[in-house]
């Protein structure tokens, strides 16, 4: 870049989805090296916007909460679109907050969303045809933690 360059624009934010998980109980997998670990089972949802579809079942939230209080999340599981095509989604997120608000997440009790930072960095994958453009596309997202669900809203990077 030359000093007579001008700077790059800021990427702006498409929203692309909303997506609706409905979540099992949590299977607690105890203390390990990372903190605390568990896996949420997803039994399924719906995805609404450009990306419209249905969360199958199979997929999953795998979680392990750090000692400093902060969640990271690594889920899988797959869209099937409303034209029957299917894409993997992987999110990786963190989720953060008071120590107390955390506690109530981990036991199922609602908790403001305003009090909780919950964001992820969702790669999806698609084959060959109209989706492909997903593999080539960065995306970022917020989440909020329901009782039994967890919404996120998803933007594509432009």
């Amino acid at each position: 870049m030359t000093r007579d360059s001008a700077a790059p624009a800021a990427p702006t934010l498409r929203h692309v989805s909303t997506i609706a998980i409905e979540v099992d109980e949590p299977i607690d997998l105890g203390e390990g090296a990372d903190g605390w670990r568990r896996i949420i089972p997803i039994l399924s949802g719906t995805a609404i916007g450009e990306i419209s579809g249905r969360v199958l079942p199979g997929g999953a939230d795998f979680q392990s909460r750090r000692p400093d209080g902060v969640t990271e999340l690594e889920a899988r599981y797959p869209i099937e679109t409303e034209d029957g095509t299917r894409l993997e989604v992987i999110n990786e997120a963190i989720r953060a907050g008071s120590a107390e608000d955390i506690q109530r997440l981990m036991v199922g009790e609602p908790v403001d969303p305003a009090r909780i930072y919950f964001r992820g960095t969702p790669r999806l994958r698609a084959p060959e045809g109209p989706w492909e453009w997903v593999n080539r596309t960065l995306f970022v997202a917020t989440g909020v933690r329901r009782p039994d669900a967890v919404e996120l809203t998803v933007f594509a990077i432009e």
